[in-house]
C-alpha cells in the first residue's frame, strides 16, 4: 500500500504521460466513521484519509492506494507508464508491476444507467460507485 504522500508524488509523475484516458485508484476503504462494531458511528481518525493534489485537481483519498488502473489510448503508452513506474519505485525500493489487459468496463452497467441515464458520458462508464454522492474527479493531463 502507498502512503498518501507517495501516492501523490507517483500520480503526479504518471499524469505527465500523454495517452492516458482514465485512471482508477483502488484499495481498502478508509471510512470517515466506523461502519460496524462497538464503535459504530464514531469518527474514524486515519492519517491516510486526506486530500492530495494530482495534476490540477484536489482528490480526497477514500481508499489506501493499492492498485491503480489506467485506460490508455494505445499500447505504446504502457511502456511509458512502465518506465515512469520503474524509475519512481526503484528509488524507494518498492516492488511494482505493470500489467496489460482489460481491467475497466467499456459498456454502461446498470449502476451507470441509474446514475447518469441512457446518454452517459463515455469517460465515466464503469467508474460509478452507486453509494457515492459526487461524481468522478477529472484530472487534466498532457494531451
Amino acid at each position: 500500500m502507498l502512503s498518501p504522500t507517495t501516492a501523490e508524488k507517483y500520480l503526479n509523475e504518471v499524469v505527465k504521460v500523454p495517452g492516458i484516458r482514465r485512471m482508477v485508484v483502488n484499495g481498502p476503504s478508509l471510512p470517515a466513521v466506523v461502519p460496524y462494531g462497538p464503535a459504530r458511528g464514531k469518527p474514524n481518525p486515519n492519517s491516510n484519509r486526506r486530500t492530495i493534489k494530482v495534476g490540477n485537481a484536489d482528490m480526497e483519498l477514500r481508499v489506501q492506494v493499492g492498485t491503480i488502473v489506467f485506460e490508455v489510448e494505445d499500447t505504446s503508452v504502457i511502456e511509458k507508464i512502465r518506465e515512469v513506474s520503474n524509475e519512481f519505485f526503484k528509488d524507494i525500493n518498492f516492488p511494482c508491476q505493470v500489467q496489460e489487459g482489460k481491467f475497466m468496463k467499456t459498456s454502461p452497467t446498470l449502476a451507470d444507467y441509474c446514475k447518469y441515464g441512457p446518454d452517459a458520458d463515455e469517460s465515466v462508464i464503469g467508474l460509478i460507485d452507486p453509494k457515492k454522492k459526487d461524481g468522478p474527479i477529472i484530472i487534466q493531463g498532457i494531451r
